[in-house]
């Protein structure tokens, strides 16, 4: 197999010495040589007693082989110490190494963007390349192939930005390093080329989320606020003296002072819930308490609505690490959106089964169902976006804050659990929330637990 054409190996060293032969013809070097090549055979000839024609010849053999030396022609070469192309180089092992110990993807490429390394990291984000074809092959996108060329002439560039449009939208921030090798001779292009991604996607999304947050949260307080001081204007106002209408009008204020209290409490929550995120419950709770205790809570609003919340008496024994109070707040919010998303008279059922995850892990599923209308299909994936609404009017009327299922999905990825929601319109919603048994109890510990709590409640 013939070597590659451009490795340094090959002529591209030898067409660097001959133009370094050049530059010493150009500064007067060569002549010195030949000159102290004649005084060597001088001293020669009568030092060691050598004859003229062996002299002679000795000195005409090294000025030949000085002049077969020189670039094509004998052409003396132009001096071009700084703006000379470096031979083409392939990274040693180190940068090989260096790159590969990268977790963003990175590239080498030439002076000339011709690719000389990838790590497995660019190969996984933008596929496996072949070295030695331009980088044009691989990436098409004109910004960072121009800042790559303009990196291999010696240009320090700021990063450059471009989003990749796919099935979703994703940012990068591309940066273009010149990398020189250490020589005796300043150069203006560099060696090779360091191109690095870093995603950004991640935070720009977060970045997006917490802006619409202050917006919507801005918005959803703004709208009771204008409310209540409209009111309070015309109190003060054209109806200083309306006996008939103050009282509506109080009414309506303080049902807006309590719609802004009840989305402060939502908003404050879910703060609290995203500073603890991170950190892991420990307690030990049992869902069969948790689940009845929540449903004898919410019967009330549920006879407002002749709804009924049914739920099986011998519910197994549920062990789980987690916080009795979000874990309440959980199965109330999702109870109270089944009453009050759901029809009048309808049936809520709630149930609390074994199920082992999707990882193999044991756990619990307990699953809220209710016959309602339903949600449309396009609805379920964005339920738990906070402020995001199926239906706005409904939920201000029914005192919904668009936080409830946002502040769910916290507490259950808290918990390290799972949020399922399933719904047909006409046909009824079925929420699942499934939570993992706690790691350190065995089926022994198990056992004695369940005989304890079935004594207990014989007891009561």
């Amino acid at each position: 197999m013939s070597p590659t054409p451009d490795r340094p190996e090959n002529n591209d060293t030898l067409r660097e010495a001959r133009g370094r032969l050049g530059e010493a013809i150009a500064e007067g070097r060569l002549q010195t040589v030949f000159v102290a090549t004649a005084i060597f055979w001088a001293v020669m000839l009568f030092a060691a007693d050598l004859s003229p024609a062996v002299a002679l010849l000795g000195f005409l053999a090294t000025a030949a082989a000085v002049f077969f030396a020189l670039p094509t022609g004998g052409k003396i070469a132009t001096p071009k110490t700084a703006d000379r192309l470096p031979a083409k180089r392939w990274p040693d092992t180190g940068m090989k190494l260096l790159l590969d110990g990268m977790e963003e993807p990175a590239f080498i490429t030439d002076a000339e963007g011709t690719l000389r390394y990838q790590n497995a990291a660019a190969a996984a984000e933008f596929g496996p390349a072949r070295m030695g074809d331009p980088l044009a092959f691989r990436l098409r996108i004109p910004e960072i192939l121009d800042a790559v060329q303009r990196a291999g002439n010696g240009e320090s560039l700021p990063p450059v930005r471009f989003v990749e449009r796919g099935a979703s939208e994703r940012h990068f921030v591309a940066r273009c390093s010149p990398l020189r090798l250490p020589r005796p001779e300043p150069r203006r292009r560099p060696d090779f080329v360091l191109l690095r991604f870093r995603d950004e996607s991640e935070a720009i999304r977060l970045d997006r989320m917490r802006t619409d947050f202050i917006a919507n949260a801005s918005h959803e307080l703004r709208t009771p606020l204008a409310s209540l001081t409209g009111f309070i204007e015309t109190l003060l106002g054209p109806a200083r003296r309306d006996e008939a209408n103050r009282e509506r009008f109080l009414t309506i204020m303080l049902e807006q002072a309590r719609r802004m209290s009840r989305l402060i409490d939502d908003l404050m929550s879910l703060s609290r819930l995203e500073m603890k995120a991170h950190v892991r419950p420990t307690e030990a709770v049992d869902l069969a308490e948790i689940l009845p205790a929540v449903v004898d809570m919410l019967t009330p609003v549920a006879a407002t609505r002749q709804a009924v919340v049914a739920m099986g008496e011998d519910l197994p024994m549920a062990s789980i690490a987690g916080d009795r109070d979000e874990l309440t707040q959980v199965f109330a919010n999702l109870i109270e959106n089944a009453v009050k998303y759901g029809r009048d008279g309808g049936h809520i059922t709630l149930s609390l089964t074994d199920e082992v995850g999707d990882d193999g892990r044991q756990g619990f599923r307990i699953s809220v169902i209710d016959d309602g209308p339903g949600i449309a299909a396009e609805h379920l994936p964005r339920l738990t976006e906070r402020f995001y609404r199926v239906d706005a009017a409904r939920s201000r009327e029914q005192r919904g804050t668009g936080l409830g299922l946002a502040i769910v999905k916290h507490i259950v990825n808290r918990h390290q659990g799972r949020l399922i929601i399933r719904s047909e319109v006409g046909v009824g919603t079925t929420v699942n929330v499934w939570l993992p048994r706690r790691p350190s109890l065995t089926n022994a510990d198990v056992t004695k637990e369940a005989e304890v709590a079935t004594s207990e409640r014989l007891q009561a």
